[in-house]
């Protein structure tokens, strides 16, 4: 795999290779262990009961207890070595992965979610469990077979039959389940996926009684994910019984062919006995690896799926930066001049451009109103210049550097955004105004709340800026959301701030604070780019640019594009259709004698 090629998790693996080839190693005395059980009863029988001897029974037997509890230490040390290796590719690995699941989040990657991190833990779990020392004892079959081909030559050929036919009823159970497993797998996905689909959206459907059949549509792919998961267990129950049974049957068989070879004087009774239990030691592994067969599967498709997440030529370039992050350096601190360059916009999981040909220049210290009807591409602009995603074709620069050539946590630092939907995490409002920095700057929380003209509203909340929100704490409504999300978007004087449909949940007295909130940003220096279907929110800025369909129609001056956008608007025949759309008489009356 070449370095372009790479994934995390193959990263992650190669770094425990050493603690695995450890567990290996240890996996190598416990086996040769193994044989003190055989080879003390052999000595038992064949020798304890003819001599009579009471000494050479009692240094058997301390023998063999010294030897036992070696190999249980051994076997200890293995099983923290298998657990912490675990542990470790988890710790080396979880970023990236939180990280590739965030990444697909925003290239709309379909029924990711965050399957990442559970397949991380799906590898986690099976590593620390009992599957890797059955599969790290599974290369010593031959060698407990070929202890049986030294007792006798037929001992020898009936324990590598019995391997032989445990091996084949493994390759059944393989071919058996693997449909059965990638298909409850994903059905078990989508049914997840809807779950919190429904979560998230409880009101709408209980208030439009859309609740029957969401959850008729639920449990249909629920059924059909536990029916496959039943299908799977139901063929590796059977095949696991009949791997149990036969293996003590085999048992069994062995010492009836043992003991006709001892009747025929060609073998000894201890040496029966022995062959019986080297026997049981040859199959164990191939019936436990039977058992962890439905885990190794979930793994092995689990360790697939992260590799397809973590590859970083996974990344289209439209989706993310070609430059790693690890080769990037912090670029001088921009001055907040936005040049935008035939920009082209397909979006993520999308074949439709939703932008074409976009050309503007911001001043620092300008204020930008991106107006347009729904489905202009407004908010895909403003994901281009908040670098969310990548341009198809053209480029946006930020004081002569596209924004994909600055680090992530610089390029933090530089920009507030503000999306459509607001989020706000669990915390304080301290902590999500302060973007959950873990040592936040109190003077620069306040200093945002006051640009933002939200702090007298934090004042009246139970704690202030040390109230708990979200499902923790208490709720919020959908304007005090905003408004916080607002403050955010202000935190650390950022030189460029992005906001999209800012006043969507304010209501008047929001409204007013917002126009002051940009009016105050725009004289400290920062660059404001706003898509606004409502009039108030590009009141205080001083150009617009009009997007229709996707290609930018107007751009220049706020009065002069209002006027050339109105009277567009009457020739096409009198007002625009949409009563709260930008671009209608409206907005020009709201706007008029406000001043830039």
């Amino acid at each position: 795999m070449s370095a372009r090629q790479s994934s995390t998790i193959g990263n992650a693996f190669a770094q425990c290779r050493g603690a695995l080839w450890s567990a290996g190693f240890f996996s190598f005395f416990i086996n040769i262990l193994m044989l003190t059980g055989p080879l003390f009863m052999l000595q038992v029988y064949d020798r304890v009961l003819t001599s009579q001897s009471m000494p050479t029974l009692v240094a058997l037997f301390l023998l063999t207890a010294m030897l036992f509890a070696f190999m249980g230490f051994l076997d200890f040390i293995r099983s923290r070595i298998l657990v912490r290796s675990a542990i470790k590719l988890d710790e080396n690995a979880k970023h990236d992965v939180f990280d590739a699941m965030i990444r697909h989040q925003l290239k709309k990657t379909p029924d990711v979610k965050s399957g990442p991190l559970w397949d991380l833990k799906t590898i986690r779990q099976f590593l620390s469990g009992p599957g890797p020392a059955a599969f790290f004892d599974m290369p010593w079959v031959p060698f407990y077979i070929a202890v049986n081909f030294m007792f006798h030559w037929v001992l020898g050929v009936f324990s590598m039959a019995a391997a032989v036919l445990l091996l084949i009823l493994s390759l059944v159970n393989e071919l058996a389940n693997r449909n059965p497993v990638a298909l409850a797998a994903a059905a078990g996905n989508r049914a997840n996926g809807l779950a919190e689909e429904g979560r998230h959206n409880a009101e709408v459907l209980k208030a439009m009684g859309m609740l029957e059949n969401f959850r008729a549509r639920w449990s249909h792919i629920d059924a059909i994910s536990r029916r496959f998961q039943t299908l799977s267990s139901d063929r590796g129950g059977l095949i696991s019984a009949i791997t149990k049974s036969l293996r003590m049957f085999l048992q069994s068989a062995v010492l009836a062919v043992g003991a006709a070879l001892a009747i025929s004087q060609e073998i000894t009774p201890g040496t029966m006995i022995a062959a019986s239990i080297i026997l049981s030691r040859a199959l164990a592994p191939l019936e436990q690896a039977i058992q962890q067969w439905r885990a190794l599967l979930g793994a092995r498709k689990a360790y697939r799926r992260l590799q397809l997440a973590t590859q970083t030529d996974a990344i289209a370039p439209s989706d993310a930066p070609a430059q790693s992050q690890q080769t990037k350096m912090d670029l001088p601190a921009p001055a907040g001049l936005v040049e935008v360059s035939s920009v082209t916009v397909m979006p993520p999981a999308s074949r439709r451009l939703v932008l074409q040909g976009v050309n503007f220049r911001l001043e620092p210290g300008d204020g930008l109103g991106v107006i347009g009807g729904s489905g202009a591409g407004k908010t895909a602009l403003l994901r281009i210049i908040a670098g969310l995603w990548q341009p198809s074709s053209g480029t946006m620069r930020l004081d002569g550097a596209e924004l994909s050539h600055y680090p992530d946590e610089q390029r933090g630092r530089i920009i507030g955004y503000l999306p459509q939907n607001v989020a706000l995490f669990d915390g304080t409002v301290k902590e999500n105004i302060a973007r959950l920095a873990a040592d936040p700057n109190p003077a620069a929380v306040v200093r945002a709340a006051q640009m933002a003209n939200v702090h007298d509203l934090i004042q009246q909340l139970p704690d202030g800026y040390n109230t708990v929100i979200g499902s923790q704490g208490i709720t919020l409504s959908a304007g005090q959301q905003q408004r916080i999300a607002l403050a955010r978007a202000f935190y650390g004087k950022p030189v460029l701030v992005v906001l999209d449909e800012p006043n969507a949940h304010l209501d008047a007295i929001g409204e007013a604070a917002l126009v002051q909130a940009v009016k105050n940003l725009r004289a400290a220096g920062s660059t404001v780019v706003i898509a606004a279907h409502r009039p108030s929110a590009i009141a205080a800025v001083s150009k617009l640019l009009y997007l229709k369909d996707g290609r930018q129609l107007e751009f220049g001056p706020r009065e002069a594009v209002l006027k050339r956008v109105t009277l567009q608007t009457a020739q096409a025949g009198g007002k625009a259709s949409n009563p709260d759309g930008p671009v209608n008489g409206n907005v020009h009356a709201a706007l008029r004698g406000q001043p830039a």
